[in-house]
């Protein structure tokens, strides 16, 4: 049963009764951290960050939720005493929401929920159980394309490498900036991977025209999407308490501009997540990957009209 205190995301009222148009899936899953620690706590934070997040959005020109229905939804928990069975249990979870009833914004937690949130969302009706379908856009500063880290298969620096071992059709990886020479050799021979490193499109002498170059590629996509925004993308100034946070990045603007080409495009957007949000005391992490999740959805609601 759900504790009245629980915290609703963007402090919003909400119905314990659906359908619902959007739902917030908090999955605070940690097992394979490999430097800054902490994703476990990073889906309540941002959760209760949200609710310093006006409510007014410029591209909607109205307040959320715009009269539509918003659920938080319980946290994913598992007492499965594996890594593959807590990945397992998470596929379990993100199963029901990824039905087409409503849009899913998975709050991480990890990188490594993507895998099994690649499994759930092969049943979704735009998918139908064809992965092939689907692009994958990744906003990231890391590939995360290495074959195994630290000796485990299924880590967070593994995690867009699993998801196309599970079939996913294409990636755009947007805003790579640090990668294993292991991860250039494996993106420049598979045509399923198409990335778009930071200084090509921010940097100095060409930025500008590498910029537009990217709005043009993310107004050319079709089909199913999914967003998989990992907050390290952003600078590392704004997320200073993620695992490993790294200049040159992405920043506030640059990124709602992404996120708001991307679903002004002709592609179908099917869900989301936002990962490795980890909580840090001037609660600057949390927050900028609060206004990240709800500029996703403000932008969804905005693709409906």
């Amino acid at each position: 049963m759900e504790g009245p205190s629980r915290p609703r995301f963007l402090g919003l009222e909400e119905s314990n009764s659906g359908p619902w148009d959007v739902a917030i899936l908090p999955v605070p899953y940690e097992m394979t951290t490999s430097w800054g620690e902490g994703t476990e706590k990073g889906p309540k934070a941002c959760i209760e960050a949200s609710s310093q997040v006006e409510l007014y959005d410029s591209l909607l020109s109205h307040d959320l939720p715009c009269g539509l229905n918003i659920h938080t939804a319980e946290a994913w928990s598992s007492e499965a005493g594996t890594l593959l069975k807590q990945l397992d249990s998470i596929r379990d979870y993100a199963v029901k929401w990824l039905d087409g009833s409503q849009f899913p914004i998975f709050l991480g937690g990890e990188h490594g929920i993507l895998p099994p949130l690649m499994q759930a969302a092969a049943g979704h009706p735009e998918i139908e159980g064809d992965l092939g379908r689907l692009t994958l856009v990744q906003i990231d500063a890391h590939a995360d394309l290495r074959d195994e880290l630290g000796g485990e298969r299924f880590s967070h620096g593994t995690a867009v490498r699993r998801a196309l071992d599970e079939g996913v059709g294409r990636v755009l990886q947007i805003g790579t900036r640090t990668l294993s020479r292991e991860e250039l050799t494996f993106a420049e021979s598979d045509e399923r991977v198409e990335t778009w490193f930071a200084r090509d499109f921010m940097g100095v002498c060409d930025g500008q025209a590498g910029w537009a170059a990217l709005m043009d590629r993310i107004d050319s996509i079709e089909g199913p999407v999914w967003l998989t925004f990992d907050v390290d993308g952003l600078d590392g100034s704004l997320v200073p308490d993620t695992g490993t946070p790294v200049p040159g990045g992405l920043s506030h603007w640059g990124a709602v501009e992404i996120i708001e080409h991307l679903f002004a495009s002709g592609a179908e957007i099917i869900g989301a997540d936002v990962n490795e949000i980890v909580p840090g005391e001037n609660r600057l992490t949390q927050f900028n990957a609060a206004l990240i999740a709800t500029k996703i959805m403000a932008a969804h609601i905005a693709s409906r009209d």
